[in-house]
């Protein structure tokens, strides 16, 4: 490998990538490359920056310009492998990337990239032995770990899993995947409610803003609470046609109509209690990205909102036949039906509609 010195826009640029600048990096890569074409680590810093913008194609070219002009640079291997492996190309990227351990034996990205795709084109105790080189070479490194958690799910080896998520906890505690394994598995406790796994996801994507599994995990956990409110609006509207007998059962003596004033009121005071406790002291108690993501959720989507709107027809059929002094039991009857049908025909259902 050659000994000169790195060029500064191939250094800036590699400070760039850095700091997810990218598309900057690259232009000034490629700046310095129309300058002096036969720099080779020009060529696997451009290759770096094309991975990650998903060129593989072209990534791929400029890892083997890199390695024609040195042949025994194993930063140049290790892009090609991975330029490789995100084009499908498993047994070429696995070659590449032992080519860049036989060069730079001590180094964790080819170990983390083999055990990986030892996953799909090798053995379970293959990927394992990889990963476990892989940490051992670099135990502070989340990348390594975030590997061996991969690694371990797909072995069943539930105890390097935990280990993971602790290391991972340790090296970063905003690291998405341990925040969110830990978050999951206390939501996802026998028992747990609705409310307190979107209160344990709320808290945890305040922690870890950018993680798009969380915000996922949140949303369903959101639509299952909102789901839960129907069967509040589906008790108000049975205590309704109770306190009507709006379907007496034959053979026994219908109530008298209009019902009593204070019968009808206590009935709407039950109701009021049923809602109260049920749904709107609970939604005070919750955190408030939980309250703010409820809003988000009935914004942004379809089924939450038909959720919602069930609900509250039937709340709003139970008020109605307790609130208005009927003389006849025709149109409570329909507003019973109203309030129910809709709900009866989706309940069923439409558990997964949020994803």
């Amino acid at each position: 490998m050659s000994g000169t010195t790195t060029h500064p826009h191939v250094e800036r640029a590699e400070a760039l990538y850095g700091m997810e600048r990218y598309e900057e990096g690259l232009a000034l890569v490629d700046r310095r490359l129309a300058e002096a074409p036969d720099d080779h680590e020009a060529w696997t810093t451009r290759a770096r920056c094309l991975r990650t913008l998903d060129r593989f194609e072209e990534s791929l070219a400029a890892a083997e310009e890199a390695l024609k002009l040195e042949p025994e640079l194993a930063d140049g291997h290790f892009m090609r492998g991975c330029a490789l492996r995100s084009l499908r190309r498993l047994p070429e990227a696995d070659l590449a990337q032992r080519e860049a351990i036989r060069l730079a034996p001590y180094r964790w990205g080819p170990r983390v990239q083999r055990a990986e795709m030892l996953i799909f084109i090798g053995t379970k105790e293959e990927a394992l032995q990889e990963a476990h080189e892989a940490v051992r070479r670099g135990p502070d490194e989340v990348a390594t770990w975030h590997t061996m958690y991969k690694v371990a799910a797909f072995n069943g080896r539930n105890d390097l899993v935990q280990e993971s998520v602790r290391q991972l906890l340790r090296i970063d505690p905003t690291d998405s995947l341990a925040v969110g394994d830990v978050t999951w598995h206390e939501a996802n406790k026998p028992g747990t409610t609705a409310e307190r796994a979107a209160d344990l996801y709320a808290g945890a994507l305040a922690a870890v803003p950018d993680s798009a599994s969380l915000r996922g995990d949140l949303d369903r956990a959101v639509y299952r609470m909102l789901r839960g409110t129907r069967w509040l609006a589906l008790l108000c509207l049975v205590m309704a046609a109770v306190t009507l007998d709006v379907l007496p059962v034959g053979g026994e003596e219908p109530k008298d109509l209009p019902v009593h004033l204070g019968t009808r009121l206590w009935a709407l005071a039950l109701m009021a209690a049923v809602w109260g406790f049920g749904a709107w002291r609970r939604h005070l108690r919750m955190r408030a990205g939980a309250r703010m993501a409820v809003r988000d959720l009935v914004r942004r989507l379809f089924w939450p909102r038909v959720v919602l709107g069930q609900a509250a027809l039937a709340t709003l059929c139970a008020v109605l036949i307790v609130l208005v002094p009927w003389t006849d039991r025709t149109i409570p009857q329909v507003l019973f039906w109203l309030g129910l049908v809709p709900n009866l025909l989706s309940i069923t259902h439409d558990r997964d509609k949020v994803r």
